[in-house]
């Protein structure tokens, strides 16, 4: 590694992947001795384990740098310790739990010499049941409002991105899993350049952490929270609209059906202005974060 640190850290959070964590660890070895990833330096976040998960990163490569957090924070926790500690100008983010091809990096690292993060999008051939690839469609279509530009995957959770990209946003990753989610969301409110490199995925080793109710809905937060965050007007305008039509239809019912202005229809009228300029101000509010992020 060169004094001024490694171009490519690979970061890898694992909570008891005793199972896959060998054979993954075995293959970057390979790949970093053969010089396939040129300077590099792994991380590996230990997220509290209870199985064997410990004894295998402490047999890691010698390139790798081993993290252990005290007790189970959550994947997006992980994700965070090893973005802080990382030195590398490229970060490959990915899972411990067998679904990512190592031999993918130096494809994404490549593809950032023109843009700030590049995404591993999974495609049809991916090992993923249908109930996940289902859900994965809806947060899509969302991500895609939210953002006004196409998301292809937006939980994939192998990718590259920028050093200083990873590191403005994340104080506001999550700790559980949609961090993935989290990152995409701000890099493409941020104005980072977003390319999604097609690969398909192997089933992963093991029993899903993911729980698709609770998560599936953390998930959904997550968008919102992300949209008040960088485009207000995105939940405001559509709220303010339904408001308004609520009223005007429902004035029109009262003035045909009993030929008279109700309360309920000024109420409904009143409601969508007010939650129309509110909306304003929070988009102005917005503004002036990216202007004192752009600042400092």
């Amino acid at each position: 590694m060169g004094e001024s640190g490694p171009q490519v850290s690979v970061i890898i959070p694992a909570y008891n992947e005793e199972a896959s964590i060998g054979p993954l660890l075995k293959c970057l070895s390979q790949l970093v001795e053969e010089g396939k990833l040129g300077d590099c330096e792994v991380i590996l976040v230990d997220d509290g384990s209870t199985d064997g998960t410990a004894e295998e990163l402490r047999g890691a490569h010698p390139v790798a740098r081993v993290v252990q957090h005290p007790y189970n924070i959550g994947a997006g926790a992980a994700v965070k310790t090893g973005i802080r500690k990382a030195r590398g100008e490229i970060l490959v983010l990915m899972d411990a739990d067998g679904q990512h091809d190592p031999k993918l990096i130096p494809k994404l690292v490549e593809q950032c010499d023109r843009y700030d993060m590049v995404v591993g999008a999974r495609q049809r051939g991916s090992q993923t049941g249908w109930h996940r690839s289902m859900a994965n469609g809806i947060y899509n279509r969302l991500a895609t409002y939210v953002t006004g530009n196409r998301v292809q995957d937006l939980t994939s959770g192998f990718r590259a991105i920028r050093r200083e990209v990873a590191t403005r946003f994340v104080a506001l990753l999550p700790n559980g899993f949609s961090q993935p989610t989290t990152i995409t969301l701000c890099a493409m409110r941020g104005g980072f350049s977003v390319y999604y490199y097609p690969i398909e995925t192997a089933a992963r080793t093991g029993k899903s952490k993911i729980k698709l109710l609770s998560d599936g809905t953390k998930f959904l937060l997550i968008i919102a929270k992300i949209c008040m965050l960088f485009s207000p007007m995105k939940i405001f305008l559509p709220v303010s609209v339904c408001l308004f039509l609520m009223g005007l239809g429902y004035y029109g019912f009262t003035f045909y059906s009993e030929h008279r202005f109700t309360n309920m229809s000024m109420l409904l009228l009143t409601t969508s202005v007010v939650v129309f300029m509110m909306g304003l101000v929070a988009e102005q509010i917005a503004q002036m974060r990216f202007e004192r992020t752009e600042e400092a």
